[in-house]
């Protein structure tokens, strides 16, 4: 795989210089883009056209959450991972809603860090098993607001289990590894799920899977 690009949005330097000096630790991954808050981000993520992009979610002026919304409604999102703290259960659900891949703590470690850039970048979803119960309250109150069906075609025991594992963080390889079958097969699974449920990607399935009761 050639090196993944990413661009990194976070008001606080010592933050951006600690998660940038983690990255330039793994010759996989180089930086193309640093923003200091969402107005410089507008700017820089298009022109840089990063592989995917870390963003706080709370920033002075133009949140993070208004540059997903923002760069949703021009058709122009990057793969991005939300940069959270523990305190941020509502932003971070309100930001998966408006199309990020995942979220990461802060105090990530380097290997943490390096595998969630590149599972994003190639087509992946992080929801970690650090769903805490504030965030599944949450989302009980929140209105669903990303395209769905209201009643989802029902998934087959096999589909079912496989959703639980989404839920859990695992990739399509580790859970065909947990389940002794090809990852192809996973794959095929994953997308039927996606079209049972009527979602387009893997972080907003595990989100109605919550909703419904599945996980």
């Amino acid at each position: 795989m050639t090196s993944v690009s990413v661009c990194l949005v976070d008001d606080q330097t010592l933050v951006r210089q600690g998660i940038r000096s983690l990255l330039e630790l793994s010759d996989d991954i180089r930086i193309v883009g640093e923003a200091a808050d969402g107005t410089q981000a507008m700017d820089i993520i298009p022109q840089a056209k990063p592989d995917v992009v870390l963003l706080d979610m709370r920033m002075p002026g133009m949140s993070g959450l208004d540059v997903l919304n923002a760069l949703a409604a021009k058709g122009d999102m990057p793969p991005t991972i939300i940069l959270t703290t523990f305190d941020d259960d509502q932003l971070v659900l309100a930001g998966l809603k408006a199309g990020a891949r995942g979220y990461l703590l802060k105090d990530v470690s380097l290997e943490q860090l390096v595998d969630a850039v590149k599972e994003v970048a190639s087509g992946g979803s992080l929801v970690q098993p650090v769903v805490t119960q504030r965030l599944l309250t949450g989302l009980e109150r929140m209105q669903n607001d990303f395209t769905s069906l209201d009643r989802p075609d029902p998934l087959t025991d096999r589909e079912t289990e496989i959703l639980r594992l989404m839920a859990g963080g695992y990739s399509n390889k580790e859970i065909a590894n947990s389940l002794g079958v090809a990852e192809g097969t996973v794959k095929n699974h994953v997308s039927n799920i996606l079209s049972k449920l009527g979602v387009r990607d893997r972080t907003r399935a595990v989100l109605k899977a919550f909703e419904i009761g599945i996980v």
